[in-house]
């Protein structure tokens, strides 16, 4: 009865899961596994006290036995004379002996392993723990971390610290090494063997991690390191045959080398001679750039804007950014109750409206979403479907006006604040980011070389994004322009707004934008994609083409 109760209650807890797949995409979801993981730990501490209840009945029989036994063998006849004590004897072999057997061998896992078997079907998959490890390289990267930094857990704005174990470093780093990421590998055994020698108790000894270090330097052409950590292997295991080998063939690599070099070097001196002797006739100078441009990689870029660096607005044209109330032009909703406005950049135009929505739609637009979270998507340019993707960290979910007055409210706000006609925009997406979330660098609009990227829709191009931040980030999680250098930061409710198309229907590439990595926190977004359709008495088609 008791096992029944159990499976009822977790397959009613569980079924919200059973459609659910990459949880490392979103943090939303992941909380559901904390609650199971909790159910799980409370089945278990059950079938720890049945077990020690066993035992303390076992004890007490082996505890009056081991003083019925002492005095009976001292005087075994005279023991055993006493009729009570003979049948006694019969009794305990024959029957009770047999009770015990029973005992010792019933089963009390049964509850334990059935709730556990009923829910490790709705458990993360090797996926899951891949995704995860890669979001946390991707935030040593992006946030330039040490390993160091992120075991002890020294995060900026973490409430609940975390240290990681030798056994999570040595994870990552195996992850890292099967992705033939030798760089990660190294920086993550590396961690894991400094935790080992400084004393931390681990299943994972150093002859185990050093094989991999080693490997993983040689893989980058540092030889010399390579051999210097192969040979300390060989100090704690002499026989260790991989490293044996290892160690022959990266000293012939580096004798190899130097032999190299040396022939380069009487090359270089013998050309220096010849050079001396003959006579040089004046080259001719070849004219310099005047003012070479220097290209910063999108990436760099992207990264610098995550970690608050980068390119600055001047101050000249900072001083053309305002704040204000703003009705939209006298517009009979705002006229009494302006929303505040302020200007978050000058070229792309992005505003922010502050307060614009409030915590119960909030909670309201996530408890609506949440059941509906999944893997977000991109458009795929060969093949025009859909298609997750590892640039693209989130889960997200499409609200509809009509399934909830909320909704529509929400979309009417955003018509009357922007003038332009909602009929024709996309649903509300809402998106949860997952570990480490992010979108890399893209355009909401479709460019030239994707003529059918919104045909199926028959609503033309994207014009604008509304975006709205519905939480609060501890820290990461920007929205970042890296064409301008702009960086727009979560502030729970607040959204902001872009044209994504000029007034002639010309897309602006400036507004090429990325959602940076979250490092720490639960980021929520919803956002409402505009598009060209209903808007051509509202916002009338410009003459030039940049206009």
């Amino acid at each position: 009865m008791d096992l029944l109760c159990w499976c009822l209650f977790f397959m009613s807890c569980l079924q919200t899961l059973s459609a659910h797949n990459d949880f490392f995409t979103s943090i939303g979801q992941m909380t559901d596994l904390l609650y199971t993981e909790k159910d799980l730990v409370t089945s278990l501490k059950d079938y720890i006290r049945a077990e020690e209840n066993k035992l303390e009945r076992v004890k007490r029989w082996a505890d009056k036995l081991d003083l019925l036994t002492a005095t009976a063998t001292q005087d075994p006849e005279g023991f055993l004379g006493h009729p009570v004590n003979a049948f006694k004897l019969m009794k305990r072999l024959n029957t009770e002996w047999g009770d015990l057997e029973s005992l010792v061998l019933s089963d009390t896992t049964d509850g334990f392993i059935s709730n556990l078997t009923i829910q490790r079907q709705y458990f993360p998959t090797d996926e899951d723990q891949t995704g995860a490890a890669k979001a946390l390289l991707r935030l040593q990267d992006t946030y330039r971390l040490d390993a160091n930094t992120i075991s002890v857990g020294n995060l900026p704005g973490v409430k609940h610290k975390s240290h990681m174990t030798v056994e999570d470093c040595y994870e990552l780093g195996k992850i890292a090494y099967s992705e033939a990421d030798y760089y990660h590998t190294e920086l993550w055994m590396a961690q894991a063997l400094k935790q080992l020698d400084e004393g931390e108790q681990s299943t994972f000894d150093k002859v185990t991690v050093l094989d991999y270090l080693s490997y993983a330097i040689y893989q980058q052409g540092e030889i010399e390191r390579a051999l210097g950590f192969t040979k300390r292997l060989l100090e704690l295991d002499p026989e260790h045959q991989r490293a044996k080998g290892n160690s022959k063939y990266f000293e012939f690599q580096l004798e190899k080398q130097r032999k190299a070099l040396e022939v380069e070097t009487e090359k270089q001196k013998e050309r220096g001679k010849r050079e001396t002797s003959e006579k040089k006739k004046p080259k001719e100078k070849k004219p310099k750039e005047k003012n070479p441009k220097h290209q910063i990689p999108e990436r760099t870029k992207y990264q610098m804007l995550c970690r608050g660096e980068g390119i600055r607005m001047t101050p000249r044209r900072q001083s053309r950014l305002f704040c204000r109330y703003y009705d939209n032009n006298h517009h009979p909703m705002y006229v009494l109750a302006p929303v505040k406005q302020q200007d978050e950049w000058d070229r792309p135009y992005i505003v922010r409206y502050l307060d614009i929505i409030s915590d119960k739609e909030t909670e309201r637009v996530k408890q609506l979403a949440k059941p509906r979270l999944r893997r977000a998507t991109v458009h795929d340019p060969q093949t025009g479907k859909l298609t997750t993707a590892h640039y693209r960290v989130s889960k997200s979910a499409w609200l509809t006006g009509y399934e909830d007055p909320m909704i529509e409210k929400i979309n009417q706000r955003i018509e009357d604040l922007t003038g332009l006609e909602m009929d024709t925009a996309e649903e509300l997406q809402v998106a949860n980011y997952g570990v480490g979330g992010q979108y890399e660098p893209h355009f909401d609009f479709g460019r030239k070389d994707e003529p059918d990227a919104f045909k199926e829709l028959g609503t033309g191009n994207r014009i604008a994004t509304w975006l709205f931040y519905m939480s609060d980030v501890a820290a990461g999680g920007a929205t970042v322009f890296p064409d301008v250098g702009a960086a727009v930061w979560p502030q729970k409710g607040t959204a902001v707004f872009w044209y994504n198309l000029f007034a002639s229907g010309e897309g602006d590439y400036s507004t090429r934008h990325a959602a940076c990595p979250v490092l720490v926190g639960n980021k929520w977004v919803s956002n409402k994609w505009i598009h060209e359709r209903g808007q051509e008495w509202r916002r009338p088609c410009g003459l030039s083409e940049n206009e």
